[in-house]
């Protein structure tokens, strides 16, 4: 039987192999066709902050809101796999290895991580709305985003929010962060994720697309995919719908 003084230290080690796990690059070898596929991103960017622009600057409960959201997902969406290939990616079993030794790499592991973290980012945030509510310009800023889930039907709202943070996964951590290698993708990625953002005009949603584009590039590395990135973004979207309206008071 194992005694009691072993278990924090086969904790630590546990930890130390998810920190190496996540500092690895899985993304394989670099892919072929660049050129091809750094146009049509570079066309697509273009094309869906435009429609970003125009999405949030309809007022909540402007009827072109819908169209525009669901056209921006669109882009995305199809600029992302004309960009293509789009992987999947796998995540190590910690401390399990195959009868050879080897790690092994289901994809359900790459869905887990990618829950858990877009849970502790939603938790993150949540603590972090109670801040800017001291500051009325910020607290201002992050409500005038919020106020669209206050205007129009809920269920529209979280399935436009959702589908588009899937959309958002498959081009930036897909196509982008594809066409960006081998020059520091996580950082160019997330560049450029940002940019895009700010079209908006909203300081604190370029903010948030700092924190969540990076996290999500790192997972995007650690994981050689887009389905742990993909996770973390609706579970973090669906955090934010429903949890910080009513901090901020929307």
């Amino acid at each position: 039987m194992d005694s009691p003084t072993q278990s924090p230290v086969r904790h630590r080690g546990a930890i130390a192999e998810l920190i190496d796990e996540l500092r690895t690059d899985r993304n394989g070898h670099l892919p072929t066709r660049q050129a091809r596929r750094r146009w049509i991103v570079g066309v697509t960017l273009v094309v869906g902050a435009v429609l970003l622009g125009f999405s949030l600057s309809a007022t909540p409960g402007d009827s072109r809101f819908y169209p525009l959201t669901v056209a921006l997902g669109v882009v995305w969406v199809v600029g992302g796999f004309l960009a293509g290939p789009i992987p999947a990616g796998a995540f190590p079993a910690i401390g399990r290895h195959s009868p050879e030794g080897a790690p092994t790499y289901p994809r359900r592991n790459a869905v887990l991580l990618g829950v858990s973290v877009g849970l502790l980012v939603g938790a993150c945030f949540v603590v972090g709305a109670f801040g800017p509510r001291l500051i009325p310009p910020l607290n201002d800023l992050i409500g005038r985003v919020l106020a669209y889930a206050d205007s129009g039907s809920l269920v529209a709202i979280a399935a436009i929010t959702l589908g588009n943070g899937v959309a958002e996964e498959l081009f930036f951590r897909g196509a982008v962060y594809t066409a960006a290698r081998p020059w520091h993708p996580l950082v160019v990625s997330t560049a450029i994720y940002v940019v895009v953002t700010m079209a908006s005009g909203n300081v604190m949603l370029g903010f948030a697309g700092v924190i969540l584009g990076a996290v999500c590039a790192v997972l995007r590395r650690a994981t050689g995919g887009v389905l742990a990135p993909l996770c973390t973004h609706v579970v973090w979207s669906v955090i934010v719908l429903f949890a910080l309206p009513p901090i901020v008071g929307v």
